[in-house]
């Protein structure tokens, strides 16, 4: 009886001594033994938690069956475990937006495009020439401005010219006749007044000037022996024309033929 009884309880020790382990590996050894059929088959769902734990104690104590870490299997952990432990990942800057390849062509065309523009060399002539004329017109309007503003200060308004000359109209050295020249509204007028005598003034009169700024042309006179009969005639300069009036009987006459030389 008494070997009897060692012989369960050695049973029991050795059916105690089984663990987590050979529980765990039993699947490999599924292959020699029948496939159970579905209603009696042993599900078994593994804790993450308490497997760390066994595995923990069966590394500690020194009984049952151990296995390398290569052979053992790992247990992916649950998903509801590792949820809560992903860390929140911090806000970078804000991406490009990003375009689809129509757009993205047609900027890329536009960008090139606009890069590679290039002028015909008839057009840079052309700038040319218009700068070129534009200067032109403008230096024509500072030279006519200019002009007018001598004009100004030598002749005033209107064009006024005078001048002393011994012409024997009872006249002298002394007492020479004095002319004044006027271009009044276009129209030429010269006053003669022999020997500074105001009561003896006589009035001639010149051509009449056509065109636009023809008023402020300044008149001039010169004096010359122009028919060689010793007495000095009466020259009108207006530009570039010249009108002569000869001395005749102690007064001036319009020459019959006016050459304007």
């Amino acid at each position: 009886m008494e070997e009897i009884r060692l012989s369960q309880r050695a049973n029991r020790t050795q059916k105690a001594r089984i663990t987590d382990d050979d529980m765990l590996n039993e699947g490999e050894y599924d292959d020699a033994w029948p496939r159970l059929p579905s209603s009696a088959r042993r599900y078994y769902m593994p804790d993450i938690k308490a497997e760390s734990g066994r595995v923990l104690a069966d590394t500690t104590s020194g009984y049952g069956s151990r296995r390398s870490n290569s052979d053992r299997q790992s247990i992916p952990p649950r998903r509801s475990a590792t949820q809560t432990n992903i860390p929140a990942m911090p806000g970078g800057r804000p991406r490009a937006p990003i375009l689809d390849d129509d757009k993205a062509r047609q900027t890329s065309g536009l960008l090139t495009g606009r890069r590679r523009v290039r002028f015909h060399w008839l057009v840079f002539v052309g700038l040319a020439m218009f700068v070129m004329i534009l200067g032109w017109i403008a230096f024509n309007a500072l030279s006519n401005w200019w002009q007018i503003t001598q004009d100004d200060w030598q002749y005033g308004r209107p064009r006024t010219y005078q001048v002393d000359m011994v012409v024997g109209h009872n006249d002298s050295t002394a007492n020479p006749t004095h002319f004044i020249a006027e271009n009044l509204n276009r129209r030429i007028t010269i006053i003669e007044i022999p020997g500074g005598d105001t009561s003896k003034a006589k009035i001639y009169s010149g051509p009449n000037l056509i065109g636009s700024g023809q008023d402020l042309t300044p008149v001039t006179l010169t004096f010359k022996d122009v028919n060689g009969d010793g007495k000095v005639d009466m020259i009108i300069n207006v530009q570039d024309a010249r009108f002569v009036f000869l001395n005749q009987n102690g007064q001036f006459v319009a020459a019959p033929a006016q050459s304007g030389n």
